[in-house]
């Protein structure tokens, strides 16, 4: 059998070891608005990925935004300022999205002159698999 007949299936194992996760972020506890981070890694031994943010309130709307290329082992905080706007910080980087009608994202340069507003979450890696990490409420006030 020639050598270049298998070639594809040295470089199976290559295409089967390319990941595609997926963490969401229930906005209210509800899984129709919701968050979804998607971080897609091309090779096994890459230490970055291509992340995805999918901003949802089905059934009115559902849009998907493309973020920065970063590494896995990066966080993506979550915070809510209010009015159905998120900011995400991953890293020194900051966007922020809207899911009134799933269409406002942006880069934003600086920190928001009003604060990022409640940290509700952070997507990140748990004992190897990506998730959405819920931020504990602070203990009720006595």
């Amino acid at each position: 059998m020639s050598p270049f007949k298998l070639l594809p299936l040295l470089a199976l194992p290559l295409l089967v070891a390319c990941s595609d996760e997926r963490a969401t972020f229930p906005i209210d506890g509800n899984t129709q608005h919701a968050l979804t981070v998607i971080r897609q890694q091309q090779t096994p031994w890459a230490r970055k990925g291509d992340y995805v943010l999918v901003a949802m309130r089905m059934p009115d709307c559902m849009r998907r935004h493309k973020m920065e290329t970063a590494g896995l082992e990066t966080p993506i905080e979550v915070f809510a300022p209010g009015n159905n706007a998120w900011i995400l910080r991953q890293g020194r980087r900051m966007y922020v999205v809207e899911t009134r009608s799933c269409e406002g994202f942006a880069r934003l340069e600086g920190e928001p002159e009003g604060g990022f507003g409640r940290l509700v979450g952070t997507f990140r890696s748990v004992d190897g698999e990506f998730s959405f990490v819920p931020e504990e409420a602070p203990p009720a006030a006595k």
